[in-house]
């Protein structure tokens, strides 16, 4: 167990990527806090699928500085501290720039890059006072190579991974490691809605030719969440079975 008694936070828990990291972070003897938006029902079915032992869901809106500070506070209670923070919470509202409202472009932003600064500050002060932390921040191959009807979304994982290598920086004296997973197409409810011709075209650029299963984003964000990751920050590593080389 890589992660015997460490204490995590995950954003974005109950779905997904998010479920399987938390999930694997369990299963590698990690304490987790995980926060939900809307789904208290999701939320509770997963505390009880492991076992309601040191694992805690909490509502929280991850647009909101004042919310990550509810979950850090609400950790520390539960877990006695944060030793590793996996910000994934993420939303689409999928347009063509033309079609695109300021509201769309806004409300992903503040979601999906804001709530990444607002865990990371929040989180910050525990890891410094204790000089140590391991923080993997959620982005995607978008955010490396763009894609149309998307600009919103590529825009906030691309400043993901410019705000993850800054962190690294600043923090590596302080032992905290930052560093980014970038996963490909990965079947989730979003891949699920896609045609058989979408998923066609899409695996045309996949060398593995397969779809990523949110397991495998896990198992990477465990990785560097453990002490085998050491000696690695300010890395974007990809889960994308070869779709970006």
């Amino acid at each position: 167990m890589k992660l015997k008694d460490k204490r995590a936070i995950v954003t974005g828990g109950t779905r997904g990527i998010g479920r399987a990291i938390v999930k694997e972070l369990v299963n590698e003897g990690c304490s987790v806090v995980f926060t939900y938006h809307s789904s208290e029902e999701a939320a509770r079915q997963l505390e009880t699928e492991l076992g309601n032992q040191n694992v805690f869901g909490i509502k929280a809106d991850a647009a909101s500085f004042e919310d990550a500070e509810k979950t850090v506070k609400f950790a520390i209670e539960k877990l006695g501290g944060v030793d590793i923070l996996v910000n994934n919470a993420g939303i689409t509202k999928d347009n063509l720039l033309l079609r695109m409202s300021p509201d769309d472009f806004n409300s992903v932003v503040d979601t999906n890059l804001k709530s990444v600064f607002n865990y990371t500050k929040a989180a910050l002060k525990s890891m410094i006072s204790q000089r140590y932390g391991k923080i993997v921040n959620i982005s995607s191959v978008v955010g490396l190579t763009g894609n149309a009807g998307q600009a919103n979304y590529a825009a906030s994982k691309a400043g993901i991974i410019g705000f993850s290598k800054s962190n690294a920086k600043e923090l590596a004296s302080r032992n905290i490691n930052v560093n980014v997973v970038a996963p490909g197409f990965i079947e989730t409810d979003m891949t699920n809605k896609l045609t058989d011709q979408q998923k066609e075209a899409i695996l045309a650029n996949v060398p593995i030719k397969r779809l990523g299963k949110p397991e495998d984003v896990a198992k990477a964000v465990a990785f560097l969440c453990s002490s085998d990751s050491d000696y690695i920050t300010g890395q974007v590593i990809t889960v994308d079975g070869g779709m970006v080389m």
